[in-house]
Protein backbone atom coordinates (compact mmCIF):
# COMPACT_ATOMS: atom_id res chain seq x y z
CA UNK A 1 0.00 0.00 0.00
CA UNK A 2 1.81 3.09 -1.27
CA UNK A 3 -0.72 5.92 -0.97
CA UNK A 4 0.54 8.99 0.87
CA UNK A 5 -1.85 8.94 3.80
CA UNK A 6 -2.19 5.19 4.18
CA UNK A 7 0.63 4.83 6.77
CA UNK A 8 -0.86 7.62 8.90
CA UNK A 9 -4.31 6.04 8.70
CA UNK A 10 -2.84 2.66 9.67
CA UNK A 11 -1.03 4.10 12.69
CA UNK A 12 -4.10 6.06 13.82
CA UNK A 13 -6.34 3.01 13.41
CA UNK A 14 -3.87 0.93 15.41
CA UNK A 15 -3.87 3.48 18.22
CA UNK A 16 -7.68 3.55 18.34
CA UNK A 17 -7.82 -0.24 18.35
CA UNK A 18 -5.32 -0.31 21.19
CA UNK A 19 -7.50 2.15 23.10
CA UNK A 20 -10.44 -0.27 23.24
CA UNK A 21 -10.67 -1.21 26.97
CA UNK A 22 -11.51 -4.91 26.94
CA UNK A 23 -11.33 -5.00 30.74
CA UNK A 24 -14.33 -2.67 30.86
CA UNK A 25 -16.06 -4.47 27.98
CA UNK A 26 -15.80 -7.85 29.69
CA UNK A 27 -16.85 -6.36 33.03
CA UNK A 28 -19.99 -5.00 31.39
CA UNK A 29 -20.65 -8.37 29.76
CA UNK A 30 -20.45 -10.20 33.09
CA UNK A 31 -22.08 -7.42 35.14
CA UNK A 32 -18.99 -6.74 37.22
CA UNK A 33 -17.75 -3.54 38.77
CA UNK A 34 -15.48 -1.23 36.82
CA UNK A 35 -12.01 -2.77 37.33
CA UNK A 36 -10.63 0.69 38.00
CA UNK A 37 -12.68 0.77 41.22
CA UNK A 38 -11.04 -2.18 43.01
CA UNK A 39 -7.78 -4.04 43.44
CA UNK A 40 -4.88 -2.28 41.76
CA UNK A 41 -7.26 -0.11 39.75
CA UNK A 42 -5.62 -1.32 36.55
CA UNK A 43 -7.95 -2.09 33.60
CA UNK A 44 -6.29 -5.38 32.77
CA UNK A 45 -6.86 -9.12 32.95
CA UNK A 46 -4.98 -9.66 36.22
CA UNK A 47 -7.07 -7.09 38.05
CA UNK A 48 -10.33 -8.36 36.53
CA UNK A 49 -9.35 -11.78 37.90
CA UNK A 50 -9.48 -10.24 41.39
CA UNK A 51 -13.23 -9.92 40.94
CA UNK A 52 -13.35 -13.72 41.15
CA UNK A 53 -14.76 -14.08 37.63
CA UNK A 54 -12.28 -16.15 35.62
CA UNK A 55 -14.34 -15.96 32.43
CA UNK A 56 -14.26 -12.17 32.47
CA UNK A 57 -10.51 -12.23 33.06
CA UNK A 58 -10.04 -14.64 30.14
CA UNK A 59 -12.12 -12.46 27.81
CA UNK A 60 -10.01 -9.47 28.84
CA UNK A 61 -6.77 -11.35 28.26
CA UNK A 62 -7.78 -12.61 24.83
CA UNK A 63 -9.21 -9.26 23.75
CA UNK A 64 -6.13 -7.31 24.80
CA UNK A 65 -3.79 -9.78 23.12
CA UNK A 66 -5.86 -9.98 19.93
CA UNK A 67 -5.93 -6.24 19.36
CA UNK A 68 -2.12 -6.17 19.41
CA UNK A 69 -1.88 -9.13 17.07
CA UNK A 70 -4.61 -7.94 14.68
CA UNK A 71 -3.11 -4.47 14.26
CA UNK A 72 0.35 -5.74 13.31
CA UNK A 73 -0.89 -8.69 11.25
CA UNK A 74 -3.22 -6.44 9.24
CA UNK A 75 -0.40 -3.99 8.51
CA UNK A 76 1.74 -6.87 7.31
CA UNK A 77 -1.02 -8.24 5.08
CA UNK A 78 -1.62 -4.82 3.57
CA UNK A 79 1.97 -4.76 2.40
CA UNK A 80 3.41 -1.97 4.54
CA UNK A 81 7.16 -1.82 5.00
CA UNK A 82 8.99 -2.65 8.20
CA UNK A 83 9.10 0.98 9.33
CA UNK A 84 5.33 1.45 9.11
CA UNK A 85 4.73 -1.94 10.73
CA UNK A 86 7.00 -0.88 13.58
CA UNK A 87 5.01 2.32 14.11
CA UNK A 88 1.76 0.34 13.97
CA UNK A 89 3.11 -2.01 16.64
CA UNK A 90 4.04 0.92 18.87
CA UNK A 91 0.72 2.69 18.21
CA UNK A 92 -1.50 -0.21 19.25
CA UNK A 93 0.66 -0.85 22.32
CA UNK A 94 0.68 2.77 23.47
CA UNK A 95 -3.02 2.97 22.66
CA UNK A 96 -3.53 0.34 25.33
CA UNK A 97 -1.26 2.14 27.79
CA UNK A 98 -2.74 5.58 27.12
CA UNK A 99 -6.23 5.04 25.65
CA UNK A 100 -8.15 8.03 24.40
CA UNK A 101 -11.40 6.40 25.56
CA UNK A 102 -10.22 6.28 29.20
CA UNK A 103 -8.63 9.72 29.40
CA UNK A 104 -5.22 8.22 28.65
CA UNK A 105 -5.18 6.04 31.78
CA UNK A 106 -4.93 2.48 30.51
CA UNK A 107 -3.49 -0.91 31.29
CA UNK A 108 0.08 -2.05 31.64
CA UNK A 109 0.47 -3.68 28.26
CA UNK A 110 1.35 -7.29 29.07
CA UNK A 111 -1.29 -9.03 26.94
CA UNK A 112 -1.23 -6.42 24.17
CA UNK A 113 2.57 -6.52 24.06
CA UNK A 114 2.46 -10.30 23.78
CA UNK A 115 0.02 -10.03 20.88
CA UNK A 116 2.27 -7.53 19.13
CA UNK A 117 5.33 -9.75 19.51
CA UNK A 118 3.47 -12.83 18.30
CA UNK A 119 2.57 -10.96 15.12
CA UNK A 120 6.03 -9.47 14.60
CA UNK A 121 7.78 -12.79 15.18
CA UNK A 122 5.85 -15.83 16.46
CA UNK A 123 8.98 -17.49 17.85
CA UNK A 124 9.97 -14.34 19.74
CA UNK A 125 6.43 -13.95 21.04
CA UNK A 126 6.33 -17.55 22.25
CA UNK A 127 9.69 -17.16 24.00
CA UNK A 128 8.52 -14.05 25.84
CA UNK A 129 5.12 -15.58 26.68
CA UNK A 130 6.85 -18.73 27.92
CA UNK A 131 9.06 -16.64 30.19
CA UNK A 132 6.02 -14.89 31.63
CA UNK A 133 4.20 -18.17 32.23
CA UNK A 134 7.18 -19.79 33.92
CA UNK A 135 7.81 -16.89 36.31
CA UNK A 136 4.09 -16.40 36.99
CA UNK A 137 3.51 -20.04 37.90
CA UNK A 138 6.73 -20.25 39.91
CA UNK A 139 6.28 -17.10 41.98
CA UNK A 140 2.58 -16.14 41.54
CA UNK A 141 3.43 -12.51 40.82
CA UNK A 142 2.11 -11.16 37.52
CA UNK A 143 4.19 -7.99 37.79
CA UNK A 144 7.44 -9.88 38.37
CA UNK A 145 6.68 -12.15 35.42
CA UNK A 146 5.91 -9.16 33.21
CA UNK A 147 9.07 -7.25 34.12
CA UNK A 148 11.37 -10.24 33.64
CA UNK A 149 9.72 -11.20 30.35
CA UNK A 150 9.98 -7.61 29.11
CA UNK A 151 13.62 -7.33 30.16
CA UNK A 152 14.48 -10.53 28.29
CA UNK A 153 12.51 -9.68 25.14
CA UNK A 154 15.28 -7.53 23.56
CA UNK A 155 17.83 -10.20 24.51
CA UNK A 156 15.79 -12.87 22.74
CA UNK A 157 15.41 -10.56 19.75
CA UNK A 158 19.16 -9.99 19.43
CA UNK A 159 19.96 -13.68 19.88
CA UNK A 160 17.44 -14.65 17.20
CA UNK A 161 17.91 -11.89 14.65
CA UNK A 162 20.75 -9.62 15.69
CA UNK A 163 20.34 -5.86 15.83
CA UNK A 164 17.82 -4.41 13.37
CA UNK A 165 14.85 -2.07 13.24
CA UNK A 166 12.64 -4.57 15.00
CA UNK A 167 15.10 -4.66 17.90
CA UNK A 168 14.44 -0.97 18.49
CA UNK A 169 10.69 -1.55 18.51
CA UNK A 170 11.02 -4.45 20.96
CA UNK A 171 13.29 -2.35 23.17
CA UNK A 172 10.80 0.52 23.32
CA UNK A 173 7.97 -1.88 24.16
CA UNK A 174 10.06 -3.43 26.92
CA UNK A 175 11.06 -0.11 28.49
CA UNK A 176 7.48 1.19 28.41
CA UNK A 177 6.12 -1.98 29.98
CA UNK A 178 8.72 -1.97 32.74
CA UNK A 179 7.99 1.71 33.38
CA UNK A 180 4.28 0.97 33.78
CA UNK A 181 5.17 -1.64 36.40
CA UNK A 182 7.44 0.63 38.44
CA UNK A 183 5.02 0.92 41.36
CA UNK A 184 4.54 -2.84 41.31
CA UNK A 185 8.30 -3.25 41.64
CA UNK A 186 8.28 -0.96 44.67
CA UNK A 187 5.53 -3.06 46.26
CA UNK A 188 7.44 -6.24 45.45
CA UNK A 189 10.51 -4.93 47.23
CA UNK A 190 8.34 -3.93 50.18
CA UNK A 191 6.64 -7.34 50.28
CA UNK A 192 3.22 -5.81 49.61
CA UNK A 193 2.54 -6.94 46.04
CA UNK A 194 -0.63 -8.97 45.46
CA UNK A 195 -0.27 -12.48 44.09
CA UNK A 196 -2.10 -13.81 41.04
CA UNK A 197 -5.61 -15.02 41.79
CA UNK A 198 -6.03 -13.22 45.10
CA UNK A 199 -9.37 -11.48 45.43
CA UNK A 200 -9.88 -7.95 46.65
CA UNK A 201 -10.16 -7.85 50.42
CA UNK A 202 -10.45 -4.13 50.95
CA UNK A 203 -13.84 -3.09 52.34
CA UNK A 204 -14.25 -0.44 49.69
CA UNK A 205 -13.49 -2.96 46.98
CA UNK A 206 -16.13 -5.34 48.35
CA UNK A 207 -18.73 -2.58 48.31
CA UNK A 208 -17.98 -1.83 44.64
CA UNK A 209 -18.18 -5.50 43.66
CA UNK A 210 -21.38 -6.06 45.63
CA UNK A 211 -23.09 -2.98 44.25
CA UNK A 212 -22.23 -3.86 40.66
CA UNK A 213 -23.49 -7.42 40.93
CA UNK A 214 -26.80 -6.27 42.40
CA UNK A 215 -26.40 -8.47 45.47
CA UNK A 216 -27.25 -6.85 48.76
CA UNK A 217 -25.73 -7.90 52.06
CA UNK A 218 -28.12 -10.19 53.99
CA UNK A 219 -29.91 -8.83 57.03
CA UNK A 220 -28.36 -10.57 60.01
CA UNK A 221 -30.41 -8.83 62.69
CA UNK A 222 -33.66 -6.93 62.41
CA UNK A 223 -34.81 -6.65 65.99
CA UNK A 224 -34.23 -7.66 69.55
CA UNK A 225 -37.41 -8.61 71.40
CA UNK A 226 -37.80 -6.92 74.75
CA UNK A 227 -39.48 -9.45 77.05
CA UNK A 228 -39.59 -7.21 80.07
CA UNK A 229 -43.10 -6.86 81.44
CA UNK A 230 -43.99 -10.19 79.88
CA UNK A 231 -47.66 -9.59 80.58
CA UNK A 232 -47.65 -7.14 77.71
CA UNK A 233 -46.97 -7.71 74.03
CA UNK A 234 -43.29 -7.85 73.02
CA UNK A 235 -41.95 -4.53 71.87
CA UNK A 236 -38.93 -3.36 69.88
CA UNK A 237 -36.11 -1.33 71.29
CA UNK A 238 -35.88 2.16 69.79
CA UNK A 239 -32.65 1.40 67.92
CA UNK A 240 -34.16 -1.77 66.52
CA UNK A 241 -37.25 0.06 65.33
CA UNK A 242 -34.95 2.25 63.26
CA UNK A 243 -33.16 -0.84 61.86
CA UNK A 244 -36.45 -2.50 60.96
CA UNK A 245 -37.75 0.66 59.34
CA UNK A 246 -34.58 0.98 57.26
CA UNK A 247 -34.72 -2.68 56.23
CA UNK A 248 -38.33 -2.41 55.10
CA UNK A 249 -37.58 0.69 53.07
CA UNK A 250 -34.62 -0.90 51.30
CA UNK A 251 -35.37 -1.94 47.68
Amino acid sequence: METTFAPFVAVLAAYLLGSVPFALVSSKMFRLADPRSYGSGNPGATNVLRSGNKKAALVTLIGDALKGWVAVFTAQRLGFGDTVIGFVALAVFFGHLFPVFLRFKGGKGVATGAGVLLALDPLLGLAVAGTWLFVAFAFRYSSLAAVLAAALAPVYQVLMHGGNGQTLVVGVLALALIGKHWQNLQRLLAGKETRIGSKSTDAGDRRHLTAASGIEKPITRIATIDWRNSDTAPRLNSSDRHDLHSALRAP
